[in-house]
């Protein structure tokens, strides 16, 4: 039966490689994917050369009023008959800056917006608009572990703080450092976990959320902000890791991510995939505290666009 999967995320790294493998393992998949600008109708055509059905809705997701107004339109056309029924959302897109200053236009620290509050927003809006059986997959990243055995030393692990403070520029230690920035993504993604555990409990049932981790994957996009060294080894250097244990090869990880998606990889709602299977997160990753003042808090921050 044909169905609707919305993913961001899909232009690039695994997100373009996890498109491909949805498009191939499921013909009747109506992939709509969201990306920013006139990048999205290219890619979609790109997608559906060889006779796949995909289309694309534009958004900026550092900017809550774009993802707003995306899910309006997706809305729309589900409604209307145009997108076939939804069953799937996969929110892929995440950004790593150089910094913990960088704000977008809602005021909301940038690595925060995109990699939590974008992604909060799409399920919100398009909650009632899924049919059941239904998955929203989150991808989040093991640098949630802060430990030397899941980064190598690259990556801070998190430091939790009150949402309300997490949202906003300067959250962190060395704010305007490389190492304020990773701070932040790592943080980010503990985040994602959370919010995958919230609303296991919260959707109706047949509604699965699952949070997908890729490992280690050079070559990717996620740097694209660093200074000019990183990005070199990321592209250059680092891949050759991919040859070890330590890390993921981009096509390993995106047929690992479409897995995911497509539900060959099995994983009850609020679960954690560490590439191929169902895994436990860090242990403070389970904390139902947490996991609730987050959702008050990043509800309270979306309401406004959610309405």
């Amino acid at each position: 039966m044909r169905h609707t999967v919305v993913m961001t995320g899909a232009s690039r790294g695994i997100g373009r490689v996890a498109a491909e493998h949805i498009l191939r393992q499921s013909p009747d998949v109506h992939l709509l994917v969201v990306a920013r600008g006139s990048s999205g109708a290219r890619l979609a055509v790109d997608l559906s050369a060889d006779g796949h059905t995909v289309s694309h809705v534009s958004a900026d997701l550092g900017s809550l009023d774009s993802v707003r107004s995306a899910a309006a339109e997706i809305r729309d056309r589900l409604e209307c008959g145009d997108l076939p029924t939804l069953r799937g959302f996969v929110g892929n897109a995440g950004i790593q800056y150089t910094n913990a200053l960088t704000k977008g236009p809602d005021g909301f620290e940038s690595t925060f917006a995109i990699n939590v509050l974008a992604n909060h927003l799409f399920v919100r809006l398009l909650q009632d608009r899924f049919a059941a059986p239904a998955r929203i997959v989150i991808t989040a990243s093991d640098t949630h572990f802060g430990d030397f055995k899941h980064n190598m030393g690259m990556v801070p692990g998190p430091a939790w703080k009150s949402p309300d403070v997490l949202a906003r520029p300067g959250a962190f230690a060395e704010p305007d450092t490389a190492v304020g920035g990773r701070t932040a993504y790592s943080t980010s993604k503990l985040a994602a976990i959370y919010l995958v555990h919230e609303y296991a409990r919260r959707l109706p049932a047949g509604i699965d959320a699952v949070a997908y981790n890729p490992g280690f994957v050079p070559g990717t996009g996620l740097a694209r902000n660093a200074g000019p060294l990183s990005r070199f080894m990321m592209r250059r250097i680092l891949p050759v890791m991919t040859l070890t244990p330590f890390a993921t090869s981009r096509n390993a990880a995106g047929r690992y991510l479409a897995d995911v998606v497509l539900g060959t990889t099995e994983a009850p709602t609020g679960s954690y995939v560490d590439r191929a299977r169902a895994a436990r997160s860090s242990e403070e990753s389970y904390d139902p505290r947490r996991e609730g003042e987050l959702w008050d808090t990043v509800e309270r921050f979306t309401a406004a666009y959610a309405a």
